[in-house]
């Protein structure tokens, strides 16, 4: 048996992209699991079967159904979560450092999921049974603002505001060494590294990446940075700014200076979820929202403030 079909539909920026990646990027699974699916029949293009080079095009319904063995269907937990706004639509919650987003094979409980599951006010809801509710992801070791729908209408209109970039989402980022200039784009193409399958890495074919960053304060040998993703790549800032030379301090997979880390007193990524904002799906309202730098961050700007 399986779960109900998850259905994702291919936006202009993943055009072109073989149907085993864009399975495997947007399902949160493998790439090997993704081919199996495929060739297994349990993933269909605008309703029919595929081949897993098949490249997708914009607009293209692709539907996933994942074995219920191999699903992870969330449970509640108790788990406190700040929650910055809400109404009888969606939520955004400041999504603590250290905290999965949602259940995966081989993670199946202590996620923001299992979390939102136990609140009063409404559960999370739209999309798939595994990740109810989730419209986008922050990695875990980045905290910082999250949208999250109660309803399939709310999540479908969400998830094809993100694809349009109707969403704005602004990351507070502390990097190494100091940019030579006040502000720069960013654009280069993410994918696997072909050196370590699990990393991403600026690649050749990979795909489009674009990130806008702003110095918002040099400090005697880090920066403080406004990082505003145009696309949303995995791990896309970071990739972006270990490309750029300015890793983001505390990073241990792009960025391992873990010396100016401990100085610091980092013990994850200094990058944080700061600016929100987008248009409601059901009101029309503009909503922005902005989340402080967590005491951790704000403690390790102050030490980069006045190291010498």
């Amino acid at each position: 048996m399986s779960a109900p079909p998850r259905e994702l539909l291919v936006s202009a920026d993943d055009a072109g992209t073989r149907l085993d990646a864009f399975v495997s990027a947007r399902a949160g699974m493998s790439r090997a699991a993704a081919a199996k699916l495929i060739a297994a029949g349990s993933v269909l293009v605008d309703g029919r079967a595929a081949t897993k080079s098949l490249r997708v095009e914009d607009a293209m319904r692709v539907s996933v159904s994942i074995p219920e063995h191999e699903s992870a269907v969330p449970q509640a937990e108790e788990i406190p979560v700040r929650v910055v706004f809400e109404d009888e639509h969606l939520l955004v919650v400041s999504k603590p450092a250290g905290l999965v987003v949602h259940p995966a094979p081989g993670h199946s409980s202590g996620t923001l999921v299992n979390a939102l599951l136990a609140r009063a006010g409404g559960a999370p809801a739209g999309g798939d049974a595994e990740r109810p509710g989730i419209v986008h992801r922050l990695d875990a070791g980045t905290s910082g603002l999250m949208i999250v729908a109660k309803d399939e209408a709310t999540h479908a209109a969400l998830t094809d505001a993100l694809a349009a970039r109707a969403v704005t989402r602004v990351y507070l980022a502390l990097v190494e060494g100091i940019p030579d200039t006040a502000t720069t784009t960013i654009d280069a193409p993410i994918g696997r590294s072909t050196r370590d399958r699990k990393k991403m890495a600026v690649v050749a074919g990979g795909r489009s990446a674009v990130t806008e960053i702003t110095v918002l304060e040099r400090l005697p040998d880090t920066a403080l940075v406004e990082a505003r993703p145009i696309t949303g790549r995995t791990h896309q800032i970071r990739v972006h700014l270990k490309a750029a030379g300015h890793p983001v301090v505390g990073d241990r997979v792009y960025g391992p200076n873990r010396k100016l880390a401990a100085a610091l007193g980092l013990d994850r990524p200094f990058l944080h979820a700061a600016r929100l904002s987008f248009e409601h799906p059901s009101t029309g309202a503009l909503i922005e929202l902005d989340d402080p730098l967590p005491q951790d961050l704000a403690a390790a700007l102050e030490a980069a403030r006045t190291r010498s």
